[in-house]
């Protein structure tokens, strides 16, 4: 059993209890073997037993919350849990004052009785796909452990604790890839939904102009759930749209440029099942995607809102900041406040030229990530880790740009390096997305 469907369909007939799953996921994230030490910054061991006896005995008694009651969940270290503090996977904020209260997307994951196992290790403050965070050590990927790869971020903990079983769900947030990415590292799925659809209140902010909260689980019906769950909407039952006569249009622009040869292969694998399911795979080139590298020529909206709420800190703290992340968020301070509205109004002006162009596709398709997982020791060296973050995030930061709903789903043979196959759906356009990526998910494992 690892999907959210399995396990609600085992607690509802008996076959197993949440205290048995919770004692399960702890037992993983205590083997000294595993990664459950790197995974994790803190384990709510006592209290996730609580909750999940407490589900157990609601299940008896006929009132278990909802079909999610029970089931063992891992939150990133950036969202607000009451008497908790938010450290952002930082060492600069461990003084800071406790959450007086849980972030509403927290709240709405209580409220389901997902049981929470503890907070996630993350890139330092979010600013990174690759997942490195010196503070607290890195988690590996799953692929190829003895090399101990990068993990993705700058959910990494989140996406780990996934794909070893020490949750069946996790919290992860998105600003340029940071759901996605970690999943297409770890072999799971990870959902961005349109970020207006989930509250980004009580998360810690990188950029509010782009941060979005999304799920990260073990297929797209397991995403599709907790995004319900995230954005307080009725649970659904997602069905699988049929692939025969989609339209999937493939950017031509620089999406497909200076992939490794394993992401190759497995991508066009990939879309030729997609193609021999009856969907039409179309080349096509988007030039209003061309117009995103120019329109940030003075600047961005990461490192401009970063700066905007970290210049405080950093006057205090700097030295206690990852350097790498440090770097990053100090470029926002060259931004001058006529370039950074200049950068408002030519993303809106892309998004409506990129809306246009899009209106005849069901969707996008394309890798998540130009490369497999590389190993964390040849990242050390501070060029190496600044061009392979620059060319995993590449892909996925568009999505964020244009305001869009966007999905990694695992492409990879059994027992390959993963891979992960990104659907771009319409602003707004979740419903449609998700049950696209389930027919692309149906026709993949075939």
């Amino acid at each position: 059993m690892h999907t959210l469907t399995e396990l609600s369909a085992a607690l509802a007939d008996g076959r197993t209890t949440s205290r048995a799953l919770v004692e399960g996921c702890l037992e993983r994230i205590a083997d000294p073997a595993g990664e459950g030490g790197r995974a994790f910054l803190r384990v709510d061991a006592e209290a996730a037993r609580a909750q999940a006896d407490a589900m157990d005995r609601l299940r008896r008694a006929g009132r278990a919350p909802g079909p999610l009651a029970g089931i063992p969940f891992s939150v990133k270290d950036l969202a607000d849990i009451a008497g908790q503090v938010t450290a952002a996977g930082s060492v600069v904020l461990n003084d800071a004052t406790p959450a007086a209260a849980h972030a509403p997307v927290v709240a709405r994951i209580l409220a389901a009785g997902l049981v929470l196992m503890g907070r996630t290790n993350m890139t330092e403050f979010a600013f990174s796909g690759l997942g490195i965070n010196p503070h607290h050590g890195t988690p590996a990927s799953p692929w190829d452990r003895a090399s101990r790869r990068i993990p993705g971020g700058s959910s990494s903990g989140a996406a780990v604790s996934v794909a070893d079983g020490m949750a069946f769900g996790a919290l992860g947030t998105d600003t340029g890839g940071s759901c996605r990415i970690p999943a297409a590292m770890c072999g799971i799925t990870g959902y961005k939904p349109t970020a207006r659809r989930v509250p980004i209140a009580g998360i810690v902010p990188l950029a509010p102009t782009l941060d979005s909260v999304g799920p990260l689980a073990n297929s797209v019906a397991c995403c599709a759930t907790l995004d319900a769950v995230f954005a307080g909407a009725a649970p659904i039952t997602l069905e699988a749209l049929p692939l025969a006569g989609l339209r999937l249009a493939v950017p031509q622009n620089m999406m497909l440029d200076d992939l490794d040869a394993t992401v190759a292969a497995t991508f066009a694998a990939a879309l030729a099942k997609l193609a021999a399911s009856g969907a039409h795979i179309l080349p096509v080139r988007f030039a209003a995607l061309d117009a995103i590298g120019p329109a940030h020529t003075a600047g961005t909206f990461a490192a401009a809102e970063a700066w905007a709420w970290h210049r405080g800190l950093i006057a205090e703290k700097a030295a206690g900041y990852d350097p790498r992340v440090l770097s990053r968020i100090q470029r926002g301070q060259a931004m001058a406040a006529a370039d950074y509205v200049a950068l408002h109004e030519a993303r809106a002006r892309i998004v409506a030229q990129f809306n246009a162009e899009t209106a005849p596709y069901d969707a996008l398709v394309m890798p998540t990530c130009p490369l497999v997982p590389p190993p964390i020791t040849a990242l050390e060296d501070e060029a190496a880790y600044n061009r392979v973050n620059l060319l995993q995030l590449r892909n996925t930061t568009a999505g964020n740009f244009l305001d869009r709903c966007a999905i990694s789903l695992p492409c990879q043979r059994q027992g390959g390096a993963p891979v992960g196959l990104m659907l771009m759906g319409e602003t707004m356009g979740d419903a449609r997305l998700l049950r696209i990526a389930a027919g692309v998910e149906a026709t993949l494992a075939g």
